[in-house]
C-alpha cells in the first residue's frame, strides 16, 4: 500500500532566492494522524539551501525495521533516515519517516506530532545537505541550524531542556 504524490513548490518560481524543491510524498503505512503534504513541503523547503528533487516516504514500523537493518545494521526501526544520490547543483535523495516510531517519541517526549514531524523533516534535509551528528562540534551546528529552522516555523527548540 503506497499512496504517493508529487508535491509542487510554486513559491520557488515567485521567490528567485528560495531553493526550488521537486518534493514527491509517498505514505506507506496506515498510521495516522500523518501531516499534510504542504506542511511537509513546508517543513522541507524551510530546511533547503539549494535546489533539490527529494522522496520523502512515511512508513510502518516493519519497512522501518528492514531498512535500518539493512543500511545501518541496527536491529529496529529509527524515527528518519536519509539516502543522498547526489550532492551536485541540485541535490537528490530519500528521506524515510517511520510513524510509528516517531509517534511514540512524541508522546514519551511531551511533543506534539506536528513538532516533531517537523523536526524529524528538517533533520533529514539537513543530512541531505551534508550535516551530520558523528562528532560533538558537527552535531552543536546541526543541532542549531534545526533550532533556528524549527523557530521560524513556529515550532520550539527540540533540544532545549525543560525546566
Amino acid at each position: 500500500m503506497t499512496d504517493a504524490a508529487t508535491v509542487d513548490d510554486p513559491g520557488a518560481s515567485q521567490n528567485p532566492r528560495r531553493a526550488a524543491l521537486a518534493l514527491t510524498v509517498q505514505i506507506a503505512t496506515r498510521s495516522r494522524p500523518l501531516p499534510a503534504r504542504a506542511r511537509l513541503l513546508r517543513w522541507a523547503r524551510a530546511a533547503l539551501a539549494q535546489p533539490a528533487r527529494v522522496t520523502l516516504r512515511i512508513v510502518g514500523e516493519r519497512e522501518g525495521e528492514s531498512l535500518n537493518r539493512e543500511f545501518r545494521r541496527k536491529p529496529r526501526a529509527t524515527n528518519v533516515l536519509t539516502f543522498c544520490y547526489d550532492q551536485g547543483e541540485c541535490l537528490a535523495g530519500d528521506i524515510v519517516l517511520c510513524a510509528p516510531v516517531i509517534a511514540r517519541e512524541a508522546r514519551a517526549q511531551g511533543k506534539g506530532l506536528g513538532a516533531h514531524y517537523a523536526h524529524l523533516t528538517v533533520h533529514g534535509l539537513l543530512h541531505l545537505q551534508g550535516y551530520d551528528h558523528e562528532h560533538p562540534r558537527a552535531a552543536r551546528i546541526m543541532e542549531a541550524r534545526e533550532a533556528a529552522i524549527l523557530q521560524r516555523l513556529g515550532f520550539r527548540n527540540p533540544y532545549a531542556m525543560e525546566d
